[in-house]
């Protein structure tokens, strides 16, 4: 391993993990003691002021030097990095790495004083289901499809561009969800994510015509009342998906709107284009866009005693969150900035309905100047976790469809580019945000995880990432079975609940296996993050907690034998590897073989 000074805001760094404003917390670097660091100084810039303190040598542990120095907690976000003296120069130590040159405050490592995210979120798995696809009841055969719906049998390919697209209707519903529990169960999760169950227009539901009740075609209000009691007797979270960003052309809102130019409904939405035409998502016409510059808005969706926000987050329901869709474009429009205004007031009506709620925000892109201000508590990751993943492990030379349609699809890099990827958007944001967000391989917006990476062995690879780095493990229905699809409409599969002979075992046990260490590994759930080694085809990094540390393999292809030195002797936990045993010159030398991917446990 090289010797490399490290600092991260896990609790073996930052012990105070919730510090409110105006309190000083300590924090701890750890240099190695032949890095040649002999001073240490903590810059911090509280009301925006550069200061130094010295930092002091706290213990000598294992030939590890903690330096400790006190942080005050003076901004509701307050930054500090460390400046190391030594016979290598001066360096500067933030959250991006070492420096050796100047770097701007953006990088610095975070303190939040805000009130943090429900302490059940760090230890959430994540099972996404989309409703129309995942089960159907005995009840669902006695509805009449819709007359926007082209009605499918369970066995129906999926159309994955095309008008008919959004109008395929498998009849999946929230009873057939509650039948399947026992099978999210044996996999390990403990939080189910529901994508929209408001009546709408299509399979997938973000085009609400209705807030106020859940779709008759998923059972009705009581259908999600009988999920929510079986979920939480289980003691599990279940969380809503509600779309802030529009709603659909047939929402009782828009309708009204469009009908009398009078009408208080007029100002919820945008009617100022030419021609009295209205602004819309991305001009789909069928999701006109919401205005957040309006107090009737606000109050409905979010201030009233009887908002949307709130209805759902209490009994009989009792949802324990929202994901919010499109939580990027909420509130921006031209001139209009109301995006941190809004993401401030949705997370305070949740903390007032329901204190230990969750308040999660899509994002597809650059999302780190919307978090750490008292809004959304994380994000979907994309950008700083499936994005590389999917970048390292893809197969083929035929273009891999990108979440957000990047020009020429997803192309393939080395593990240095995708550590820089992740290390640059996790730099930017505070630890508590980071660990907070969502990591997930695919959704039901984007390529499954089995297309892009083209077998179930390097599935395994990037499953092993899932449940092994920090943040929140989202898993996509149907993933742990080996389903495909190229795009997010033909990922939407049918769960194949009558052909059990085309699950993929191996996956679905790989994918038990790793959520099951995840639960059984403190350090995997809270745990810091130490990156020990990368090469073009290999990763390797350390989980490291007060009580316990684990050591990661992750490789895509065999290549040469990593060696380590610094590390005792470690129990395989996952993978069935041998023990690692150092030799003669205290190193411990890694399986080369490829794909793998192994975890031990350091005593």
């Amino acid at each position: 391993m090289s010797l490399q000074p490290h600092h991260d805001g896990s609790a073996t760094y930052v012990p105070e993990q919730e510090p409110a404003l105006g309190q000083t917390v300590p924090v701890f670097v750890r240099v190695p003691a032949g890095s040649g660091v002999s001073q240490v100084h903590v810059r911090t810039t509280g009301d925006g002021e550069p200061r130094f303190a010295e930092a002091r040598i706290d213990r000598t542990d294992g030939g590890d030097v903690w330096w400790r120095a006190d942080v005050e907690v003076r901004n509701p976000v307050s930054n500090y990095r460390f400046l190391l003296d030594g016979e290598r120069g001066t360096r500067w130590l933030n959250a991006a790495g070492l420096a050796g040159h100047d770097v701007p405050d953006n990088g610095d490592f975070k303190l939040v004083g805000y009130a943090p995210p429900p302490a059940w979120a760090r230890d959430a798995v994540i099972y996404q289901i989309f409703p129309d696809r995942f089960a159907r009841s005995a009840a669902a055969d006695g509805r009449t499809a819709p007359d926007w719906a082209i009605p499918c049998d369970w066995d129906t390919p999926v159309i994955g561009r095309g008008p008919e697209t959004p109008r395929q209707f498998y009849g999946g519903d929230l009873d057939g969800v509650t039948e399947h529990l026992d099978h999210l169960d044996r996999l390990g999760v403990n939080t189910v994510y529901l994508t929209p169950v408001f009546p709408a227009r299509s399979n997938h539901r973000y085009d609400a015509s209705s807030f106020d009740t859940v779709d008759p075609l998923l059972g009705g209000d009581a259908a999600l009342a009988r999920l929510a009691d079986a979920v939480h007797a289980r003691g599990w979270r279940m969380l809503g998906d509600i779309t802030s960003n529009h709603t659909g052309d047939a929402h009782h809102w828009f309708t009204a709107a469009v009908s009398d130019v009078n009408a208080p409904e007029r100002e919820l939405y945008y009617f100022d284009l030419p021609g009295s035409d209205y602004e819309s998502w991305n001009g789909v016409k069928s999701l006109p866009k919401l205005n957040w510059g309006s107090a009737e808005l606000r109050r409905r969706f979010a201030t009233a005693e009887d908002s949307l926000l709130r209805r759902w987050l209490r009994p009989p329901y009792g949802l324990d969150g929202w994901r919010v869709d499109v939580a990027n474009m909420t509130g921006r429009r031209g001139a209009d900035a109301y995006t941190h205004e809004v993401a401030r007031l949705l997370r305070e009506v949740v903390a007032e309905t329901r204190p230990d709620a969750l308040l999660l925000a899509e994002h597809g892109h650059d999302h780190t100047g919307d978090l750490d201000r008292d809004g959304w508590h994380g994000t979907m990751n994309y950008v700083g976790f499936t994005d590389p993943v999917w970048s390292w492990l893809r197969h083929g030379d035929d273009p891999v469809p990108n979440f957000l349609g990047t020009p020429g699809g997803v192309r393939r890099r080395d593990a240095a580019a995708i550590l820089a990827t992740m290390n640059t958007y996790r730099s930017l944001v505070s630890w508590r945000s980071y660990t907070h967000s969502w990591q997930l391989l695919g959704s039901h917006d984007s390529a499954r995880i089995r297309t892009v990476v083209g077998d179930a062995a390097r599935q395994e690879v990037a499953a092993g990432l899932l449940a092994t780095m920090p943040g929140t493990p989202v898993v996509f229905a149907g993933d742990e079975l080996g389903l495909t699809g190229t795009n997010g409409e033909g990922s939407r599969t049918p769960m194949p609940w009558h052909r059990p002979e085309s699950w993929d075992r191996r996956t679905f046990d790989a994918y038990r296996s790793l959520l099951t260490l995840r639960r059984d590994e403190p350090a995997l759930r809270h745990g810091g993050l130490r990156w020990v080694h990368a090469d073009a085809d290999t990763l390797v990094f350390l989980r490291e907690a007060p009580t316990s540390t684990v050591l990661v393999l992750a490789r895509r292809a065999a290549g040469t034998p990593v060696r380590l030195t610094g590390l005792p002797a470690a129990e395989n936990v996952y993978g069935n590897a041998p023990a690692l045993h150092p030799d003669i010159e205290g190193a411990v030398t890694l399986p080369a073989d490829g794909p793998t991917f192994q975890v031990w446990r350091l005593p």
